[in-house]
């Protein structure tokens, strides 16, 4: 390995940075370019030919597949495999997650929820999609998940699917297909009211189309940008944020970003002038598996519709297609999914963390997040709900007036009120 490190960790920045915005690494390569002679000290590379066309040598491309995934590039490419932390968690069986119902019908929204999401995974021949509602302290439901076009059989892979989106479009190339196969999904998913216990009659606010798949990605981008649903529908890539990534917490927002917790909305120029989101598909996917742990009837759980355990084995198995390890680099550890190698459809594990990112945009948090209520200090102006609290004789102590000019009614004022005295 290279001793100078500390260059590398600049380069991984640089090369994050143009991950999470246009994909174009010429920028990191230019840093080492400019730098090489120290990034490459004390480095021994056996197979000098070895890099691709967009990078200069193989020690950059070596730490390139180290930056993008350790775990893998110790085992597969050092052979000296990092060990394989667990901790002290175990992963939720296919049984414990199939068991995790709520008795509610299929599609029925629970009292506790009022916000509902949808995703939407591409593949070449069915789309997978999971709709789920979460309440603002990211208690969720899965209300409805399946497969574009619907499959004949309740058990059903990828790999036997039958009908296939070609079969509907006979006529139709390889993008029309993927467009028409959208339009069908999306307007019957988003067109459709979602009934709460209630009565309340519930819209999907939030929704996004996986668009990582290359063949789909532009095909994606027309579909969003097109749609009567343009302001609900979103492409979407799940970024592989790995220990030795920079996380998206500490990203710098740039002019006309929108930066969430682990999600990003950057700003955008070119032909797919559309705003998209980025998000850490191995923090979410981390997420999900959170709440599906967590028991029925504690806040922050996630729950299926139904009655019935068995109708869920499907989902529970695409839940369970990947394992976590414990991954330590930059001072941080992080849990990094793999695709187990005796499964291969792990599509609806896909959906339910990008649902998880939906719920997140439209504003489901968790105390642990960091964005609890924070108090107000001293000095701050007073808003509606305290000037109604004042109203009622119930006025908040710790306030101290506003002395700003042109501020928000003052706590004298109130209290003056309060007593009938005259402004």
């Amino acid at each position: 390995m290279p001793k100078n490190m500390k260059l590398w960790e600049e380069y991984a920045d640089i090369r994050a940075e143009a991950l999470r915005t246009d994909g174009n690494f010429q920028a990191a390569t230019d840093f080492y370019v400019a730098h090489r002679e120290e990034m490459d000290e004390g480095a021994v590379v056996e197979w000098e030919a070895r890099f691709n066309d967009d990078e200069v040598s193989a020690l950059q491309h070596a730490m390139n597949l180290k930056f993008q995934d350790e775990a893998a590039f110790m085992s597969e490419y050092q052979n000296e495999p990092l060990p394989e932390d667990m901790g002290d968690e175990v992963m939720l069986s296919v049984d414990e997650i199939a068991s995790k119902i709520n008795g509610l019908p299929e599609g029925k929204v629970p009292l506790a929820c009022d916000k509902v999401t949808a995703f939407i995974d591409i593949q070449k021949t069915l789309l997978f999609y999971v709709v789920v509602a979460w309440s603002e302290n990211f208690t969720g439901a899965v209300l409805q998940y399946g497969a574009w076009p619907e499959q004949h059989n309740r058990m059903f892979s990828l790999s036997s699917a039958n009908p296939t989106i070609q079969m509907k479009f006979p006529g139709a190339g390889l993008e029309g297909c993927l467009y028409g196969a959208l339009e069908e999904l999306v307007s019957d998913l988003l067109s459709r009211e979602w009934e709460r216990e209630d009565g309340a009659l519930l819209k999907i606010e939030r929704a996004m189309i996986d668009a990582n798949w290359g063949q789909s990605t532009d095909v994606v981008y027309q579909f969003c940008r097109q749609s009567i649903y343009s302001g609900i529908v979103y492409p979407a890539h799940g970024r592989y944020v790995g220990a030795s990534s920079k996380p998206m917490t500490e990203y710098r927002k740039q002019p006309g970003d929108r930066l969430g917790f682990n999600w990003m909305m950057p700003n955008v120029i070119g032909k797919r002038a559309i705003r998209h989101v980025i998000f850490d598909s191995n923090f979410w996917k981390s997420f999900v598996h959170s709440r599906l742990a967590v028991p029925m009837g504690d806040r922050g759980c996630l729950s299926f519709y139904g009655r019935h355990p068995s109708l869920h084995q499907l989902i529970a198995e695409h839940l369970t297609a990947e394992y976590y390890v414990k991954t330590v680099g930059r001072g941080r550890t992080v849990n990094e999914w793999k695709l187990r190698p005796e499964r291969n459809d792990n599509h609806w594990l896909d959906c339910l963390a990008g649902c998880a990112v939906c719920g997140s945009m439209l504003g489901s948090t968790m105390p642990e997040f960091g964005n609890a209520s924070k108090k107000v200090s001293s000095g701050t102006a007073l808003r509606l709900s305290d000037l109604q609290k004042a109203k009622s004789g119930r006025l908040v102590a710790s306030y101290r007036p506003d002395k700003t000019a042109g501020g928000s009614m003052k706590l004298s004022e109130l209290q003056r009120r309060k007593h009938g005295a005259k402004n």
